[in-house]
């Protein structure tokens, strides 16, 4: 795929490999897509515009809050912004908000994997608010992209990541809305064509 194309919903995602501050040990190093694919690892890259900024603190200690059962359910995170990998430690050390941020924060300043999955804004040199779920495989199962003013809900993204792993090992089965882990699932079918409210009841 051509690196000027964003990779789209359903397709596989390019191997890339990404600059981090590492909270836990307090230390830089780098993760690979390849590397947590060998690992069978959903992937979970939560875009962000910049450290050190009013909105960003508060969904990051948002998603800080699901890690561990992300991380529980085969799943690691990788918040991603176009500052440098020395900015994230300075942040995670100044900002009470990400105290309890454990996840790996990844340094994207040449916006190469900022552009990759589309949200990389040429204007301002920074990534909108991008969250991407990759499976195992490699492929693309969400993306959702909001612009600068408008903070997610870590909760919301928790729902999709079970959903998409609960799906990966039930394929013949699909997700209604506002399903959440334990729920009854659809078994697509003839059968079940206009009567999804009795399946359900």
């Amino acid at each position: 795929m051509s690196e000027h194309v964003p990779v789209s919903v359903g397709q596989e995602v390019p191997d890339f490999t990404i600059e981090i501050y590492d909270p836990v040990k307090g230390d830089f190093g780098e993760i690979s897509l390849s590397t947590l694919k060998s690992q069978k690892k959903w992937t979970i890259l939560f875009f962000y515009p910049a450290d050190f900024t009013f909105v960003c603190p508060t969904e990051l200690a948002d998603l800080a809050e699901k890690y561990d059962e992300i991380k529980e359910n085969n799943g690691e995170v990788i918040s991603v912004s176009t500052d440098t990998k020395f900015v994230h430690l300075a942040w995670h050390r100044d900002e009470k908000l990400l105290e309890n941020v454990k996840f790996p924060m990844g340094a994207d300043p040449t916006g190469k994997i900022s552009r990759l999955f589309g949200v990389y804004d040429e204007e301002s040199g920074l990534a909108l608010r991008g969250t991407f779920i990759i499976s195992p495989e490699g492929k693309l199962v969400s993306s959702e992209v909001n612009f600068y003013n408008v903070g997610r809900n870590a909760d919301e993204l928790l729902r999709k990541f079970h959903c998409n792993t609960y799906l990966s090992a039930h394929t013949d089965e699909a997700c209604p809305a506002k399903w959440t882990k334990g729920q009854k699932t659809l078994k697509p079918s003839a059968k079940l064509v206009g009567r999804v409210y009795e399946e359900l009841s």
